[in-house]
């Protein structure tokens, strides 16, 4: 097992965190799959409203590669597909058939099957169960290609992202599921997985340690599969690796040992406005009404789904989409501040040493607020000072606006981890991330399409 220690990043106290406690929430009446938050993927409908379908029915592929299906997450009748500007599918939403819900099933493979089975046959079957994904290829973050083996796949179990679930929690008594994941990634790619925990995690160090090829150390976002791909990889070939998500991980186990689509995960439902902050068992593709009653709200607050810094916002009325396993209740702000110029600022969150918060222990309420206007870079490097692959984010910036493409990619654009920290920073409110990520997705579009 390999130490990884990354000094840059940032550490935050922040108020609102979930408490350990694990909920077990019942099927709701109605679930979700949302193509428009799968990234980069180009959707074709494979139903119309009314439809009847089970679990794991096919419900849209990708133009790209009609081989990557995502599949139903319930059984019942399609009651609506709502469309965003440009006919960009929003969400598909399936009312429920109460007991017995219909499902289709898969061939699944014991583990003796496992030790001997080819890697074309293992793809195929992911591919057939729709879980295909749950891989992701750096530096893109897309769907890798299915032919291809991997430099590397990556398997963070915990994500320091505020507030993500904990992998004690979700990984409590799922040991033999994650080994048999473990194994099936290593038929994809044999020799060339790697499995990372935070240092902090000592319960899940203990439990998954014989799977562990390295414990990282740091701050927010060291845990990330392309902060520990910048600090493991040895030249450019390695690249494009492939990474996993713990829980994904123990879906994708689930598919192929039980043969059947896996529907159920763990939210980490958080936030200082939350009523209640704790971990639940939902159902895939599960409302956030579900989660958070409304009538426990006070008015004033914002649902930030699948991460504080990764995450979008929604109405209270919205679905948990494939990849997010957050759900942050956060105050709106806005509030008039009594004589503001001469608050010291003893419970005001900043990466500046301007307040007196710097040295208040105690966990912050942070709301939406950006506390200022856009302006020009002032050159202060804190963006250079929290980035954890040492790129010079201000330069990058300066290279995209005048769109010299050569510089932003000698400048290390593709290295981006797309954490946010950056951003969160900056005291002239440039929105870094968000140009770096488009910039990175314009790109890849643009290899996409170039001829060999």
């Amino acid at each position: 097992m390999q130490k990884l220690t990354i000094k840059k990043g940032y550490r935050f106290r922040m108020a609102g965190a979930p408490a350990d406690d694990l909920i077990v929430l019942p099927a709701p009446a109605r679930v979700a799959v949302l193509p428009e938050r799968v990234p980069h993927i180009k959707p074709r409908l494979l139903v119309k409203k009314g439809d009847q379908v089970q679990i794991g029915s096919p419900l849209f592929e990708d133009k790209r590669n009609p081989r990557f299906k995502f599949l139903s997450p319930g059984g019942g009748t399609i009651h609506d597909i709502s469309f965003g500007p440009r006919r960009v599918i929003q969400a598909i939403v399936i009312d429920r058939k109460e007991t017995p819900e219909p499902e289709t099933r898969f061939q699944a493979v014991t583990e003796n099957q496992l030790a001997q089975i080819e890697r074309q046959e293992l793809v195929d079957r992911i591919l057939d169960g729709g879980m295909w994904w749950a891989f992701r290829e750096l530096p893109f973050r897309d769907l890798p290609a299915p032919d291809g083996e991997p430099p590397f796949i990556l398997i963070s179990l915990n994500a320091k992202e505020p507030f993500q679930p904990s992998p004690a929690v979700y990984l409590k008594d799922q040991e033999q599921l994650l080994a048999y994941g473990l194994k099936a990634l290593n038929v994809l790619a044999p020799g060339k997985v790697r499995v990372f925990a935070d240092a902090s995690e000592s319960s899940v160090i203990e439990k998954a340690g014989q799977w562990l090829t390295h414990v990282v150390s740091g701050n927010y976002p060291c845990d990330d599969p392309a902060t520990v791909l910048y600090r493991i990889k040895s030249d450019a070939s390695q690249n494009r690796a492939w990474f996993v998500a713990g829980q994904d991980l123990l879906a994708l186990a689930h598919l192929l040992r039980e043969g059947r689509y896996p529907i159920r995960r763990v939210v980490a439902v958080a936030g200082s406005a939350a009523p209640d902050r704790r971990h639940c068992h939902i159902r895939l593709g599960a409302p956030l009404s579900q989660m958070v009653e409304d009538a426990r709200l006070h008015g004033g607050e914002r649902f930030v789904v699948g991460g504080l810094f990764r995450g979008y916002s929604s109405d209270s009325d919205g679905y948990v989409g494939f990849y997010e396993t957050a759900v942050n209740v956060v105050p709106e702000g806005g509030e008039p501040e009594f004589l503001a110029l001469f608050n010291p600022g003893v419970s005001r969150p900043s990466y500046s040493r301007t307040f007196l918060s710097r040295l208040n222990p105690k966990a912050l309420v942070y709301n939406c607020n950006m506390h200022g206007d856009l302006r020009a870079c002032i050159a202060c490097m804190h963006c250079a000072d929290v980035c954890p692959v040492d790129l010079l984010p201000q330069m990058i910036y300066k290279s995209i606006l005048a769109e010299e493409v050569e510089e932003y990619l000698e400048l290390g654009l593709l290295d981006c981890v797309e954490c946010g920290l950056c951003s969160y920073v900056c005291p002239s409110k440039i929105e870094l991330s968000r140009t770096f990520i488009a910039t990175k997705a314009a790109y890849a579009k643009e290899q996409a399409v170039k001829p060999d």
